[in-house]
């Protein structure tokens, strides 16, 4: 008995530094995503306009959702389907492409016989019809990058996301604009994802090698798409809630505004992308734990790659909130009324966070709750959106606040979906999950008040705001986090060996 809790207690250790490990690569990641994404916008701003970019950004969404149905739940699902399949692993990773491939391809065709679904206020040009054929590159690159995670191969996805994708985008949007400024920005996008793929199919290949002897089966990809339906649809339900904004903006609202609340989801992404580092690494260990019956163990998992998770994001929210007109005047003076959709977005994201680390064990533990629970969340965030767009055309409301309306639905719908997946995973443990400490929430107060006093200086040197302030206010929350907040476990995420005693502990 002694040696089997040994042994348990041991594997726990080894699965809290395989997580670590996992975010501290894509943490990485996201400081090289946020050096690439910087000069896009850029770019995109300055040369291209927001009229269109906001034409490019409806057009991206509609891609980029067909591709999310496209992945069929597989981004996570794989890992599941890896560790019960008992098959060659190069099979079982052969029949999710194959099912990818098939789901999209037929994505595409509709898209490319309907294309009035990507521009509805513009018309169509040069190979506009031809676009939905990159979502075959988008949905199968998910699914390589994934097929690489079950491997602990986290370097694979900053490789191809962090790096590949967003600084080919960059360097494509200057080049193609001097071909054609009214497509040079989706000319650089499908560059971008094709590159991605490239950067994605190369350890896969390393990992799993040729899939010999493999034979595309009716019968068994069927059974693969129907066992992973309800993964598919919390997954395109999740993302819609990162794109649901701005697809009634653009009902509402002229392209110029759709094109400043991208700018202001650009931004937003890149915490979002702290919130998205342990997703890779998280499926596996849990599905691990899951198959061992160990409850507790998850329970003690999510907690703490919650608490890291809202402890980076927190920061970076704060950091970029603060100077937010200065941060969205980067891109152009026309972008600075989206300062206040910016701010909520970012909020949106920080709420966003104790939902996504429980979801990542309630899609294996309770999938059709928790996919209730996350179409309820959407149509909040509908209908707050829809409602406020209607009040604030009503009252002839500032276009700054306009662009700020579906940002605030966003962040309150969020909210009440975090809390309700919460409350579901810990009934289903046993257990309270604690994310939040009040440590963090006076962290974040007394860096916010930091970024305040560098919000009074005068307009004239609001470039100090960038300069100085962002970064005084991210040392200034380091600081007091690792002293205030931070435990003996939670600093496991700094540490690159492996972990003591102290790496299991409640980081409650």
């Amino acid at each position: 008995m002694t040696s089997a809790r040994g042994q348990a207690e041991q594997a726990e250790r080894e699965d809290i530094s395989a997580l670590a490990r996992g975010g501290r690569a894509n943490v990485l990641g996201f400081v090289l995503r946020l050096a690439a994404r910087i000069p896009f916008l850029f770019i995109a701003g300055r040369l291209y306009g927001a009229s269109t970019l906001g034409r490019f950004a409806y057009a991206v969404l509609v891609i980029e959702f067909a591709a999310q149905l496209a992945t069929m739940g597989l981004k996570r699902g794989l890992a599941e389907q890896l560790a019960k399949d008992s098959r060659a692993q190069s099979h079982v990773v052969a029949d999710a492409l194959w099912l990818c491939f098939v789901v999209s391809a037929a994505a595409a065709g509709l898209l490319m016989i309907f294309p009035e679904a990507m521009f509805p206020n513009s018309g169509l040009n040069g190979l506009d019809r031809l676009l939905p054929l990159i979502i075959i590159a988008i949905a199968m690159t998910e699914v390589a990058l994934a097929a690489c995670a079950y491997q602990y191969n986290i370097a694979a996805t900053v490789r191809a996301r962090a790096i590949v994708e967003p600084w080919t985008i960059s360097i494509a949007a200057l080049a193609f604009y001097f071909y054609s400024p009214r497509d040079g920005l989706i000319l650089a996008y499908v560059a971008s994802m094709a590159a991605a793929m490239v950067a994605a199919f190369w350890p896969l290949l390393g990992h799993y090698g040729a899939p010999r002897g493999w034979r595309p089966h009716p019968g068994r990809i069927w059974k693969l798409a129907v066992r992973n339906l309800p993964l598919a649809g919390a997954d395109a339900i999740e993302w819609g809630t990162r794109r649901l904004d701005l697809a009634i903006l653009g009902l509402f609202a002229s392209p110029a505004i759709v094109g400043i609340y991208y700018v202001a989801q650009q931004v937003a992404s890149l915490p979002q992308r702290l919130k998205t580092s342990f997703e890779p690494i998280l499926g596996p260990v849990i599905t691990r734990n899951i198959t061992l019956g160990n409850h507790a163990a998850i329970g003690r998992q999510v907690s703490q790659v919650g608490f890291w998770i809202v402890a980076a994001q927190l920061g970076v929210a704060i950091a970029l909130a603060m100077p937010g007109e200065a941060v969205m005047g980067l891109v152009g003076p026309s972008f600075v009324i989206g300062a206040i959709a910016l701010g909520g977005l970012l909020a949106a994201e920080v709420l966003a966070s104790p939902a996504v680390v429980s979801e990542a064990a309630l899609v294996y533990l309770a999938r059709l709750r928790n996919l209730y629970i996350s179409l309820g969340t959407v149509g909040l965030q509908a209908v707050l959106t829809v409602g406020l767009l209607i009040v604030a055309r009503r009252y002839e409301l500032a276009d700054a606040w306009v662009a700020a309306m579906p940002a605030l639905a966003l962040a309150i719908a969020l909210g009440c979906g975090a809390v309700a997946k919460s409350w579901l995973l810990s009934g289903l443990l046993r257990m309270p999950i604690p994310i939040w400490r009040a440590s963090l929430v006076i962290c974040g107060l007394v860096t916010g008040l930091v970024g305040f006093g560098f919000t009074l200086l005068s307009p004239r040197f609001e470039w100090v705001e960038l300069v100085i302030g962002l970064p005084v206010m991210l040392i200034v929350y380091g600081v007091l986090m690792w002293k205030v907040a931070f435990g003996e476990a939670d600093r496991t995420l700094f540490r690159k060996h492996k972990l003591g005693e102290a790496a299991t502990e409640n980081a409650g």
